[in-house]
Order: C-alpha cells, then structure tokens, then sequence
C-alpha cells in the first residue's frame, strides 16, 4: 500500500459523484462473470469501485497516460483487489490497437468520459478496435454528455462544449448521431440508452443483427 508521502493516487471529483449511477446502469448489461476492458480509466477510482461491486469479473483498465497508470495502480492496490489487472497502455487512436491486447477477448469494453475529452479518431478507434476484439455478445459501453437531435441541449453541456473546445478544438460534447454513425460503420449498433444524472446518457451498443 502507499504511504501518505509517495501516494500516486489522484482524486477526481466527478468520479466521486457519479459512481454509483453508473454501477447502476451498469448492473443490467454486465454478466455475472467475464473479462471487461475499461478505455481511458483516468484516475482509477471508477474501475476500484466496479472491482469491489462486481467481484465475479475481472477488470483490465488502461490509460496512455503514465501518470494515469500509476494512479490506477495505487488505487487498486490500496484496495486490496484481486479482480483487478495492471493497468494497460492503450491508445485508440494507435492504427495497431488493439492488436497488441491479451487475450481473453473483452464480454465489455467500457468507456467513461473519453469521447468528449479526446479526439474523434479516438471514437472511431474504439469501435474498430471493439469490432475486432469483443467476444461474440460483447457489447461496448460509453458515459458521458451526448447532444441528441431533436432535444434541447442543457444549458450546462453548452458551457461544457464551449469550455472543451477553447482547451483544444479537437476535443468537445459529441452529436449522438455521430456516435451511432461510427458505430454502425464497424458492425455495431446502438441498443440502449439510459438517461443519466447531470445531463450525461449511458449508451450500449452491440454487434448488429443481420
């Protein structure tokens, strides 16, 4: 466990508050046993909670950034987990995604706040990469402020949009149609979407039926 002094843990406080929604929406898509692959897993307090809820699966989390990596680590390990792999280097914007990835192939691969903190290429290659990789019923999960035609956009997610574009023009809250567009161009589809708090949406998207 680390001590006070080299804690390489960070604290985000948005995992903090919205934890608990998402075990929640998660609790119906997720079996009761399996292998799920967490994309950009952040500080690592997310995946150390799902660990802790859901001890019959086992959790892969990854981020590209090291720092990242060393604070899912300490997380983990000052937990205690045993359902919880070393966390990977993992890239989706990387054309050699996901390639390098162990197997089992992923029941789910799991996608917090990564879509409008990245760039679309990042998207994409999560649903090439989840086309190639995940097992037969798998299904991809994503969480996180979405703009759906045909409704109001929150005045909160404006802001949002406005504040992440003046961070980096790559980045910014994703048109829902986007999503279901570069889904489908990998032979997924959206099945569910669960209205979340704070203006987020929790989306699933499976293999598409013939």
């Amino acid at each position: 466990m680390p001590s006070p002094t080299d804690d390489a843990r960070r604290h985000a406080p948005a995992a903090a508050r919205n934890c608990s929604a998402i075990i929640e929406a998660m609790d119906p898509v997720l079996p009761i046993d399996g292998h799920v692959l967490e994309i950009a897993s952040g500080s690592g307090q997310h995946v150390t909670a799902f660990a802790d809820h859901f001890p019959k699966l086992t959790w892969q989390p990854s981020d590209p950034d090291p720092s990242a990596r060393s604070s899912i680590a300490a997380w983990a390990g000052d937990a205690a987990a045993t359902n919880i792999l070393a966390p990977l280097n993992i890239d989706t914007t990387d054309p050699d995604w996901p390639h390098g990835l162990a197997e089992p192939s992923p029941d789910i691969i799991l996608a917090i706040n990564l879509v409008h903190i990245s760039p679309w290429a990042a998207t994409e290659g999560l649903f090439k990469g989840a086309n190639l990789r995940l097992s037969a019923e798998g299904c991809v999960c994503l969480y996180g402020p979405y703009i759906v035609a045909g409704q109001p956009t929150a005045p909160s997610n404006q802001s949002f949009d406005a504040s992440l574009r003046a961070q980096n023009p790559a980045w910014g809250v994703r048109h829902l149609d986007a999503l279901i567009t570069a889904s489908e161009a990998h032979g997924l589809a959206l099945s569910d979407t669960t209205a979340m708090p704070a203006n987020n949406l929790f989306l699933v998207f499976r293999r598409a039926t013939a």
